[in-house]
């Protein structure tokens, strides 16, 4: 029994650390092409929307989910509860910290097309002929607001005029890829809980291990006398 829970907190904690390199490497990697010049209308919606992500504060989790690994392992090879329970308040730390990121992603999505515009209105002719062409619109709520750019797909007033604006496909896309990015951020919150419940479980575990000692230690002279 001993050797399942502790198979079972390893799994959770190797999960857990697991997490926090993809939420570093992730953070990191977006960092380093949020702001490149984009070559394809889908691309450049995705970098503006990467802009509006909190990066910095993903690092940031994932150094404290890092810190409370380390926090761990002697929780692993030495039979002192202290650490456990340490690490323990810091997972619980940190999935405070990943909900309130993924409630923060979340909200982006229900004001995404009021957001977007003025991200939208920022970009060069050429960024906004880009997602013209890949969302087959003209504008952003019109062809008006902003003044279309003049491509393959708005080539003239009148045919502008007769497409919609691009705020309801970008608002359609925008929303389908950052509930992914959240939902995978509520599942990081679920790792943390996991593990959360691994320790308390290990910490039971432990503790009657250690009442049993005491127990035998107090009645092993006795048994030896009769």
């Amino acid at each position: 029994m001993a050797n399942k829970v502790l198979m079972a907190y390893v799994v959770a904690d190797g999960l857990f650390v697991v997490m926090g390199i993809f939420m570093l490497a992730f953070s990191i990697v977006v960092q380093n092409f949020q702001n490149e010049i984009p070559t394809e209308g889908r691309q450049a919606a995705r970098n503006l929307l990467y802009q509006r992500f909190p990066l910095q504060a993903g690092i940031g989790n994932a150094v404290l989910v890092f810190i409370t690994f380390l926090l761990t392992i002697p929780g692993l090879i030495t039979p002192a509860r202290v650490w456990l329970k340490l690490g323990s308040y810091m997972a619980t730390i940190c999935a405070m910290f990943s909900l309130i990121l993924g409630l923060y992603l979340w909200i982006l999505t229900l004001k995404t097309k009021e957001d977007f515009a003025p991200l939208f209105f920022a970009q060069k002719p050429a960024v906004q002929e880009l997602m013209q062409t890949a969302f087959n619109c003209c504008g952003y709520f019109n062809s008006t607001s902003p003044a279309f750019v003049t491509d393959a797909v708005c080539s003239s007033p009148a045919a502008a005029a007769m497409m919609r604006g691009c705020a309801t496909p970008i608002t359609s896309f925008a929303n389908i890829f950052v509930d992914d990015i959240f939902t995978a951020v509520f599942g990081m919150v679920g790792i943390d809980v996991v593990l959360i419940m691994a320790t308390a479980c290990l910490l039971k575990e432990r503790k009657e291990r250690e009442r049993f000692r005491h127990i035998d230690e107090k009645t092993g002279p006795e048994v030896g006398r009769f």
